[in-house]
């Protein structure tokens, strides 16, 4: 064996990658001093693109094929090294090969709420997740922004900043949409497009592209939610009259399959309450939703009691009290109140004198009868 046949043994004959993995992005060719021989074989299935690197410089990207390292072949590295000298020695290049297939399932959400202005409920918060995929458009962008010498890049390395561009377009978009939260349902298709639309603007100079997007749910914080099923809750009832009634007596049934006394005792309670509640929303109906068995009206209820006051009298800078009317009129018999004292109650308008106040004055005035003869 010959030296030349020596040496141009010793280095690699055929280049290829076979991806066994499913987040790998990118996979660097990796030679002891990186010498690749002349003419050996590089091999790019589908799905992948290779970047050939040359002392530091990018110089060709191959798309699938099978490839001949030669001169004739790649006309960029022709200005960049001479292969013409010597016994064709291997010259020392990178291969990177570049996972061009899409990378689905990727889940990205907000990890807080996002604030907008709803034209139904006013000043609203909402959260919203999804899944999304991406792909590699220009593998020789992704290699010198995003990659760089890294000899194998995945997937999750750049999630996390897509999920960032992913929620910072949402928010913007949904904020500036306009769209009633309870129509967003409806909407989330074209939704979808345009938040697509606007991160593949950002994400293209990282050379990727999101071929999709989709949105899974919009959510409303969960006292916004109960407050929605509550007022969904109300539509069904309908009559809210005949609710009541249908509500008491699914508790009178309920009370009486259940043979623990305290238990039937507040069943008992709440069907009274329900009952009463469902006369009062329909005073014209009986107690089982029908019409009274008098024709005449029901009598109008009593009006409430009067409240009476009660008094605190100031004397000497110190306040005393609170005595009922009929204390300060016990006061007023033995002399202990006067005319001139001041008193106060609530409502009243600042400190007045006894004799000032109407419901006091009469207390001054009423005398006893004389007193029978002996």
């Amino acid at each position: 064996m010959g030296i030349f046949d020596f040496l141009t043994g010793e280095f690699i004959d055929v280049i290829h990658w076979t991806d066994d993995t499913r987040d790998t992005m990118v996979w660097r060719f990796e030679r002891e001093g990186h010498e690749i021989k002349y003419g050996a074989k590089l091999t790019v299935r589908e799905g992948q693109a290779a970047v050939f690197i040359h002392e530091g410089q990018l110089a060709d990207v191959f798309t699938p094929g099978l490839y001949m390292l030669e001169t004739n072949n790649m006309p960029v590295l022709t200005t960049l090294n001479h292969w013409d000298h010597g016994f064709r020695s291997p010259f020392k290049s990178e291969i990177y090969f570049v996972n061009t297939t899409r990378f689905s399932n990727l889940k990205w959400g907000t990890k807080n709420p996002i604030m907008l202005r709803d034209p139904e409920f006013g000043p609203t918060r909402l959260r919203a997740f999804g899944t999304y995929t991406v792909k590699v458009a220009d593998p020789a962008r992704f290699l010198a922004e995003i990659v760089g010498t890294d000899g194998e890049f995945t997937m999750d390395e750049i999630s996390f900043q897509i999920r960032n561009i992913i929620v910072q377009a949402f928010s913007r978009i949904i904020a500036g949409a306009g769209i009633p939260v309870l129509d967003m349902a409806a909407n989330t298709a074209d939704l979808g497009k345009l938040v697509a639309s606007e991160i593949s603007k950002v994400v293209a100079e990282y050379g990727l592209t999101i071929p999709e997007f989709y949105i899974e749910n919009i959510s409303l914080p969960p006292a916004v939610e109960e407050a929605l099923d509550k007022r969904t809750s109300m539509g069904l009832a309908g009559d809210l009259g005949k609710f009541t009634q249908y509500s008491a007596a699914e508790a009178m049934t309920a009370a009486s399959k259940n043979p623990s006394g305290g238990a039937g005792i507040g069943a008992g309670l709440g069907m009274g309450m329900g009952m009463a509640m469902a006369q009062q929303l329909n005073p014209q109906q009986g107690p089982w939703g029908a019409a009274p068995a008098s024709s005449e009206a029901a009598a109008p209820p009593p009006p409430p009691p009067p409240v009476e006051h009660v008094w605190h009298i100031a004397e000497k800078g110190e306040t005393r009290g609170p005595y009922s009317r009929a204390a300060m009129g016990r006061m007023a018999a033995d002399g202990t109140l006067s005319r001139t004292a001041y008193v106060w109650t609530a409502g009243q308008d600042g400190w007045k004198r006894a004799e000032d106040v109407a419901e006091l004055a009469q207390l001054f005035t009423i005398l006893p009868p004389p007193p029978p003869e002996a």
